[in-house]
């Protein structure tokens, strides 16, 4: 499948709101107005997740919305909107002044996108205000049932064996799967080919029905699969095995030291949102992510929530696109 269309998309959807995101940005006066009152949210909030239905993100914006509207007091509803490795997503949050507006941070969007494409419509660092850390997903490698590979020393020898003969499927071009493969290409040094989705969904549909060799998905999306011998998983991109896998060993141990891979979600907001409505959300995202059942669902589908301050995250982020900017250029990646 080729995105390429739906990027061009992406741009002219830029094109288009590049206005209402530079008015915004001119009059942050009227935008803050709406933050004076102190009821505020005061109507529900759009959570946009800029990715298909279907994998780690929707299980962790689902939990995070659910527990987010318990304690601002105000619907918080997960709007799915995937296209252009997340940028269609990325540009209409940037652009929205409405003040009820948010976006699931991703290390696509945030940390792989401003050094994929040469051209963004939008300024990652600038036109976005992060909130919070939300949790850390483990990214699991696997092949499908009839993959004669019992573990990651065995799929190397058959991609070696079998050079570009093999292929991998994400939820495309810089999504946190194609990222971790393309680590692992780079640590194993094989030769496997991509195949980018519109999302974990439909990549996870192939992938099951045996018209993809392999991938690496986050924990929460295949566990089940997992447990019912659809999918075998070959390694963990943990540092340490993963109590819900016990028996899976992890990248590091098959013969990669140092080697580690994690998924990660956190909660983002247009630059025009004031400072106040961001501590507002930073300290609800605290309470949320350590709400008890709020964590006894992420862990049961292997993702470790977080919660921490604006501070931290920014920090985090920063971190985050240095690392990723070296893969990025080692590995070539850019979008079609």
């Amino acid at each position: 499948m080729n995105p390429s269309s739906t990027r061009r998309g992406a741009l002219q959807f830029g094109l288009k709101t590049g206005t209402a995101l530079a008015a915004a940005s001119a009059f942050p006066g009227l935008i803050s107005s709406a933050y004076a009152q102190s009821g505020w949210p005061t109507k529900p909030i759009r959570l946009l997740v800029p990715f298909a239905p279907g994998g780690s993100s929707e299980i962790v914006a689902r939990s995070a919305a659910n527990e987010l509207g318990k304690t601002l007091g105000q619907s918080v509803f997960v709007e799915n909107k995937p296209g252009a490795g997340g940028n269609i997503a990325m540009q209409e949050c940037a652009a929205s002044s409405d003040g009820h507006t948010l976006i699931l941070g991703h290390i696509g969007t945030f940390a792989v996108n401003p050094y994929m494409y040469d051209k963004l419509p939008f300024d990652t660092d600038k036109d976005f205000k992060p909130i919070s850390l939300l949790a850390k997903v483990p990214s699991l490698y696997v092949v499908n049932a009839n993959v004669p590979a019992q573990n990651l020393k065995e799929f190397i020898a058959l991609a070696r064996a079998r050079p570009g003969q093999l292929n991998y499927g994400s939820a495309g071009n810089g999504s946190a799967g194609h990222l971790a493969f393309e680590y692992l290409k780079m640590a194993s040094n094989i030769f496997v080919l991509h195949v980018p989705y519109r999302g974990t969904g439909p990549q996870l549909t192939d992938l099951l029905a045996g018209r993809l060799d392999a991938a690496s998905v986050g924990a929460p999306a295949i566990l089940a699969h997992i447990k019912s011998g659809k999918l075998r998983c070959i390694a963990t991109g943990t540092k340490e095995r993963l109590p819900q896998l016990p028996e899976v060993p992890t990248v590091a141990e098959s013969g990669y030291p140092g080697f580690e891979m994690t998924q990660w979600y956190g909660l983002n907001a247009p630059a025009s949102m004031p400072q106040a409505a961001i501590d507002k959300l930073a300290e609800a995202c605290a309470r949320a992510m350590r709400n008890p059942q709020a964590t006894e669902r992420l862990r049961g589908d292997t993702a470790q929530p977080i919660g921490d301050t604006p501070a931290q995250y920014a920090a985090f982020i920063k971190t985050e696109q240095a690392r990723w900017k070296q893969v990025i250029a080692r590995a070539k990646i850019k979008a079609d």
